[in-house]
């Protein structure tokens, strides 16, 4: 690999060769081309997380000429401390031919930027299921610990998705669904439901006013547009972003976004109006999206988010079963691990940084309004 390279300041082994990436093409090779590449661990995400406060570090680990496994690490500072902590979101990336020493060599890399970043832990949460569990062990051995999650799907990241092999043919694929589901996507096209890919500022922002809508009706609070807009300018260049609108009549009545890289597409974000659900639009929107991710080379749909305990009485069931209704597969993670490099900051922020949230929010008052563009 032909990438520019800056040695690490600490823990350096001469078993291998670490340096930070400051390529962005150079980096997305390595990812696209890894056993399993997520759009967490591409370039353009952590550029748009940058936007936010965010500062990214991106370490490889090369061995005998060849990237062996790698991870983009996201640096955020703790208020008014001088600490920081470390968010490595579906991380790390291992490319075919990696080894558990390749592996282990990357978290002692890793031990040295925090010593020099002041950091107090490192959160990492792998794209590795539990049904395919080879990281735990690792991780364990490395000295990380599982994190406690919660909300409803508990963690930063969803623990329960479902993902769609699309490598059939649209006939097969459109057998395998749930007959409710065929027969919504074919409702909506008689009804007149028509949906299309967009791209320009004043249809990000249609997508955004539903999205506001369906937050407000769900009670969810909403990005403000402008990181929307980022999204379209860093990652529609390249490919990997797609917004959508679905209409009738000339009317927009549901918006999504779709995020691509390599063999996978991810359905990010949802959103639908008040008026014409009756029409089924996001079942088309769905339909049409799968297609979008096969014309571009996936084999592989991500629905997102499901919740861990699907049964009846769950708030979120609706949403597992919309999303089931595709014929996907249910996917568990490992979950979230926590390396932790300064124990008393993190139990400081374990249990006093909540306290500090619910502080902050009591003085200033009233929560905004979903989708305040500020």
């Amino acid at each position: 690999m032909n990438q520019p390279k800056e040695e690490p300041k600490e823990g350096a082994s001469a078993a291998g060769s670490a340096v930070f990436i400051k390529e962005a093409a150079a980096w997305d090779r390595f990812v696209s081309g890894s056993e399993k590449p997520h759009i967490m661990q591409s370039w353009a995400w952590a550029e748009l997380k940058a936007k936010s406060g965010w500062r990214p570090h991106r370490l490889l680990i090369e061995r005998r000429g060849g990237a062996r496994v790698g991870v983009s690490v996201l640096e955020r500072d703790f208020p008014k401390i001088g600490r920081r902590f470390f968010y490595a979101p579906r991380g790390p990336v291992v490319a075919t031919g990696w080894r558990p020493e390749d592996l282990e060599q990357l978290f002692l890399e890793l031990a040295g930027l925090a010593k020099n970043r002041r950091a107090v832990f490192l959160k990492m949460d792998p794209d590795v299921s539990l049904e395919q569990d080879w990281i735990s062990s690792d991780l364990r051995g490395a000295g990380f610990v599982p994190a406690t999650g919660g909300g409803g799907f508990a963690g930063v990241q969803p623990r329960c998705v479902f993902r769609l092999k699309i490598g059939a043919s649209e006939e097969e694929l459109l057998k395998n669904m749930d007959q409710k589901t065929r027969y919504n996507i074919r409702l909506a096209g008689k009804k007149g439901v028509t949906v299309r890919p967009v791209s320009d500022r004043a249809e990000i922002e249609t997508f955004h006013r539903i999205l506001i809508e369906t937050g407000q009706r769900d009670g969810f609070m909403v990005r403000p547009l402008r990181y929307f807009n980022d999204i379209q300018d860093l990652m529609g260049p390249r490919g990997q972003a797609q917004y959508f609108l679905a209409e009738l009549g000339g009317k927009a009545l549901a918006g999504a976004l779709a995020l691509r890289f390599g063999p996978v597409c991810w359905y990010a974000y949802g959103a639908s109006s008040n008026e014409g659900r009756q029409h089924m639009p996001n079942h088309l929107m769905q339909w049409t999206m799968i297609r979008w991710a096969k014309s571009q080379g996936c084999g592989l749909y991500d629905f997102r988010a499901v919740p861990d305990d699907p049964n009846p009485q769950n708030p979120l069931y609706g949403l597992y079963r919309f999303k089931k209704g595709f014929g996907g597969d249910l996917v568990r993670f490992v979950g979230e691990f926590d390396k932790v490099y300064s124990p008393w900051w993190y139990r400081m922020w374990a249990y006093g940084w909540p306290v500090y949230k619910s502080v902050r929010k009591f003085m200033r008052g009233p929560a905004r309004k979903a989708g305040r563009n500020e």
